[in-house]
């Protein structure tokens, strides 16, 4: 079969089923709105970009690379996990696995989609930042050519990285799982700790290679001598101004050859994804044998009691629902081994650095995989004839979920109780366990309350 004709089937097939996808229409929508909150407000809000706590002069180049970093570095997370969980996450691999088309090239027309969607999301918020500049320059300060070339240069290969990297993870069973999303979190958080600990190399195509982000030249290059750090997000006072020579960034040595280099190691990794694809299989798993196996086996379920009188009615239906979340949210015992050694490091570690994040970090795959299978598409119509409403056990979730953290901290409130410590332990088991359950309830999985957990997570550990 022609490679050609495959890859623009492939291609065609994606961009008709983004087009019917609501959600498509609803990014392009969002992203002109946010475009406002990606760039400093005037009250002290919104996403600042500061030097040496100086926010730069305002300029068309420094609009443009300001939407583009946040893009590219904030915002990829969304992105991913707008990418996974769309109308394009369930494909006929029933019907093409089977078939003789080239898997590369089927990999090539999804990626040519899914770069094409993210960069029409992309000009939109272009157009929104042409339209923000008109208000916040003065006189003929406003070049559309530089805001828009700052914008591309840094976003653009990114985004078309992010398509690569979502066929790469779903060429392999174990990355098309749980396990996929929080390999992509750590590879996020590299490709932003990355560039920050190679700032000091000398410019150059090499040293602009480590920066995927392409955040770092365009702050670091054009910056006054003896600039050495710089701040991107909220929640920090900048004072003063700075100048920035955004285009001598952008024009520095190896900086735009970098950014192309990154399109084509995309789309090698594409290549790569279509080499290495491997078709989908039933789970057949190895029964474990010896003690390890006895160990992490369920074990067989109690004998039943054919005289047993039936059960009546009880007042303490509530407690027992608590009880239930409790237990599906730390079943299985590979969890409770994990629980155990959490609960063995809150004993002699600091609290708020180490054994909450520690803790935290087990809720969220605890959490966000019970939070998926109670709130499936489908699953509504037979718990909703249960004796408890949805909403009653959505709560007893929340409230499980304060306890389980509240427990996981247990030796640290005992050693060292403090009244920071007392409320801490139960909100971030009870934040956590309203974010799993909300999200679960409007995507329908796990997948979405495990990402925007695990971001959550590392910006609290990190705080």
């Amino acid at each position: 079969m022609n490679a050609a004709v495959i890859t623009s089937s492939s291609l065609a097939t994606s961009l008709k089923r983004y087009a019917r996808s609501r959600a498509l229409w609803f990014m392009l929508l969002v992203a002109p709105i946010g475009a406002r909150y990606m760039l400093p407000l005037d009250d002290g809000g919104g996403i600042k970009i500061a030097l040496d706590n100086h926010l730069p002069v305002v300029t068309s180049p420094f609009l443009g690379v300001s939407l583009g970093i946040v893009v590219s570095t904030l915002l990829l997370p969304v992105a991913w996990l707008y990418l996974r969980s769309n109308t394009t996450r369930r494909q006929p691999w029933q019907v093409e696995e089977v078939t003789a088309a080239s898997r590369i090239a089927i990999a090539l027309g999804r990626f040519f989609a899914d770069s094409a969607v993210l960069l029409a999301i992309l000009a939109a918020l272009n157009v929104a930042g042409v339209y923000l500049a008109t208000f916040m320059l003065q006189g003929d300060a406003l070049s559309i050519y530089e805001l828009s070339l700052a914008l591309w240069l840094v976003a653009a290969p990114a985004l078309i990285g992010l398509a690569a990297l979502r066929l790469l993870f779903d060429a392999r069973p174990l990355l098309r799982s749980g396990f996929g999303d929080f390999a992509y979190f750590c590879t996020w958080i590299a490709s932003i700790a990355v560039p920050v600990a190679t700032e000091k190399a000398e410019p150059g195509f090499a040293a602009n290679m480590w920066d995927f982000a392409g955040f770092v030249t365009p702050l670091k290059y054009g910056a006054p001598a003896g600039t050495d750090s710089f701040s991107i997000g909220g929640g920090f006072r900048a004072e003063g101004s700075i100048e920035l020579d955004v285009m001598a960034g952008l024009m520095s040595p190896g900086y735009m050859a970098s950014r192309f280099a990154w399109i084509g190691v995309a789309v090698a990794i594409v290549v790569i994804a279509g080499l290495i694809y491997q078709q989908h299989r039933p789970r057949k798993r190895a029964p474990l044998g010896g003690r390890l196996g006895k160990l992490l086996s369920a074990g067989a379920p109690p004998k039943a009691h054919a005289d047993a009188k039936p059960a009546g009615f009880s007042w303490a239906a509530p407690l027992g629902l608590f009880i239930s979340e409790f237990r599906l949210i730390g079943s299985g015992r590979i969890f409770l081994i994990l629980a155990t050694i959490v609960f063995a490091i809150a004993a002699v570690a600091d609290f708020r650095h180490v054994a909450s994040p520690a803790a935290m970090l087990l809720l969220v795959f605890a959490l966000s995989a019970h939070a998926g299978r109670s709130e499936a598409r489908g699953l509504m119509a037979l718990t909703n004839t249960a004796a408890f409403a949805p909403m009653l056990r959505r709560a007893a979730f929340v409230i499980a979920g304060a306890a389980w953290s509240t427990l996981l901290a247990a030796p640290t409130l005992f050693r060292a109780p403090s009244a920071d410590n007392l409320i801490l332990a139960p909100a971030t088991g009870a934040v956590a366990a309203t974010v799993a359950i909300t999200l679960a309830r409007v995507t329908g999985s796990a997948f979405a309350p495990r990402l925007v957990l695990l971001v959550l997570w590392y910006v609290y550990s990190s705080m």
